[in-house]
């Protein structure tokens, strides 16, 4: 009888954690980190400040688990990207139209992580750091394969660029139509990268 209410403890913890994750971007980006209270972060979450902790350290402990996850989480799907697709042009569309999902989906992330990250304790900036060195060389390896002839250094400033362009979502895009939008930032983006948009049509 024990192991169901394990279960159902862990998922109940699991998505308390995720609620805090959540509430956390929408504050963080919209008050900045050093504008946002334990007691905030509880409010919107629908639990009392001390409860944080149960789930977290501190406020800082909560901004490391949210750029660490979604750091992982770009990593991961990158790699399934490259795993999954045996076609280097294809791969680098796939790429795009999963990059361009993330920032339309991600927003205050985004924000919080362009305005927030140096106020990570250093071993977890450190971490953020790493994580988003490897999802650049991802992107860097996939270029390399449609683009030979070109220097390396020169690819990976492509991949920087392309990120600019996909992640300047949450400054634009809030109020225009997301399809279009999504469709638009592909478009750019695989012409900056050196390929027809028709690459990553469904």
């Amino acid at each position: 009888m024990s192991a169901p209410t394990e279960t159902t403890r862990s998922r109940a913890k699991a998505d308390r954690r995720s609620a805090l994750l959540d509430a956390a971007a929408t504050l963080f980006s919209r008050s900045g980190f050093n504008g946002v209270s334990i007691e905030d972060l509880g409010a919107a979450a629908g639990v009392s400040g001390p409860a944080v902790y149960r789930h977290f350290s501190g406020k800082q402990a909560v901004l490391a688990a949210l750029l660490i996850d979604v750091s992982q989480d770009l990593v991961a799907g990158g790699q399934a990207v490259v795993t999954e697709t045996t076609d280097a042009a294809a791969a680098l569309g796939e790429l795009v139209r999963f990059h361009a999902h993330f920032a339309l989906a991600n927003p205050d992330v985004i924000r919080v992580q362009d305005r927030d990250l140096d106020s990570l304790a250093e071993t977890d900036r450190h971490r953020v750091r790493l994580l988003q060195r490897e999802y650049v060389e991802l992107w860097v390896a996939v270029l390399g394969h449609v683009h030979p002839t070109v220097d390396e250094a020169l690819l990976r400033i492509r991949a920087h660029a392309t990120f600019g362009l996909l992640n300047s979502t949450p400054h634009s895009a809030r109020t225009a139509a997301r399809p279009a939008v999504r469709a638009l930032l592909e478009e750019m983006a695989l012409a900056a990268l050196g390929l027809p948009s028709t690459a990553t049509d469904a």
